[in-house]
């Protein structure tokens, strides 16, 4: 084991300012959900170059690689998202974005860097391991529905169907260096809330000749969260956040006829969060009847639960500290964050673990999706290489099975 793990380190370290390089071209040209075009293109470019099949046009502009071992055996996928998103980037560096109000703000560019640097290693020791790597370079993670959903009802994980997926995800609060696993339910789902509330407008002098919407929206707002926070486990995280709110016209002595809400729901359990949509319905219906206006609420259904299989995570944990030490690997918290990869983790058994990106020494301090959000590249040499590693241990551990 340890001579492996010692070649695949080598290889990680000499090929550490090409997967930097690589991630600095995909910062420097980032392409919004489902417009990967020059992103999608230019990891084909790459894997030609290095010869490994794939195909694309996933979803879009998602590319799936395929690469074989010395011989036959099992399947293993892993996973990363190419998509920016719609932030126009504060940092001052020479890698920063040239697609105004377009940025690599959640490090798909990262997550597709080390992806690539980890094909290389695989293939440079195709020889010294049996069985199929399946890369899906997937798009479009930041928009509903998702790109994962799209790629899975396209057939990504057939042909031959992997027995277990890996996604690897950047964490700038963990300093580089470091790595993150979390068992069983590690993110949550997350749905969006479109919801209008339609009254009677009318003179601001004259309320008691309206049905004020704005008034009935302020009852309605927390009025919703009671519903949420009393019929919840709670020991079972929710959240229920209007992040958006606007009507049409109105004035300081205008009442309008329609106030509009935009939000998100968050729930971590899947039988909680169906219940919770017919409560948010019945509740607005119900509040804004009784005060004599009609509302119209639409949820859409998001990303669900994101679990990374127990047996799964366990395994990956023991073999990232084979790879990097005990003091390297952390435990991390739930967060309320979603992820599209948990469309994988509701079908097979899946692992989803966070890469440490952050530096204080260096002012690599800011979070994911803010306009200063950058990366400590050294951790890429660790994003590749781990991910080259997971993927060979898992394919041994099938085959001993």
């Amino acid at each position: 084991m340890r001579h492996l793990i010692d070649k695949i380190q080598a290889v990680a370290q000499s090929g550490h300012e090409d997967v930097v390089a690589i991630r600095r071209h995909l910062h420097m040209h980032p392409e919004l959900s489902f417009q990967e075009v020059g992103t999608a293109q230019f990891i084909s470019d790459r894997l030609t170059q290095w010869g490994i099949p794939h195909t694309g046009g996933w979803a879009g502009h998602g590319i799936v690689a395929v690469l074989e071992g010395s011989g036959p055996g099992p399947t293993v996928a892993l996973r990363a998202d190419i998509d920016a998103l719609p932030i126009t980037e504060g940092n001052k560096v020479d890698y920063r974005s040239k697609n105004h109000g377009v940025m690599h703000a959640c490090g798909h560019d990262a997550h597709s860097a080390s992806l690539l640097g980890a094909l290389h290693i695989l293939w440079k020791l195709r020889s010294e391991w049996k069985g199929t790597i399946r890369a899906i370079f997937q798009p479009a993670e930041e928009k509903h529905p998702g790109g994962a959903s799209l790629l899975i009802a396209e057939g990504v994980l057939e042909n031959p169907r992997p027995t277990h997926i890996f996604g690897q995800h950047v964490l700038p609060t963990m300093a580089a260096g470091k790595v993150g696993f979390r068992e069983g339910v590690c993110m949550a789902s997350a749905d969006e809330l479109y919801l209008t509330v339609e009254g009677k407008g009318g003179h601001g002098a004259m309320p008691h000749l309206t049905r004020d919407p704005i008034a009935i929206t302020a009852t309605l707002i927390s009025a919703l969260q009671q519903i949420i926070s009393r019929n919840v486990n709670p020991i079972s995280p929710s959240v229920l956040t209007f992040g958006k709110i606007w009507s049409d016209g109105g004035a300081t002595n205008v009442i309008p006829t329609r106030v509009h809400l935009e939000g998100t729901f968050r729930a971590l359990d899947e039988a909680w969060r169906e219940e919770a949509h017919h409560l948010l319905t019945n509740a607005c219906e119900g509040i804004t009847k009784g005060m004599g206006a009609t509302c119209h609420l639409d949820i859409r259904k998001g990303y669900p639960t994101l679990i990374s299989d127990v047996e799964t995570t366990r395994m990956a944990r023991g073999w990232a500290q084979d790879y990097l030490g005990e003091n390297a690997v952390e435990e991390l918290d739930i967060r309320m964050g979603a992820e599209d990869f948990a469309f994988y983790s509701q079908v097979m058994p899946a692992c989803f673990y966070r890469l440490g990106t952050g530096n204080t020494a260096m002012g690599i301090t800011s979070g994911l999706h803010t306009p200063t959000f950058d990366i400590d590249e050294s951790s890429l040499e660790i994003g590749s290489g781990l991910m080259a590693w997971i993927a060979i241990s898992q394919l041994a551990q099938e085959s001993s099975r």
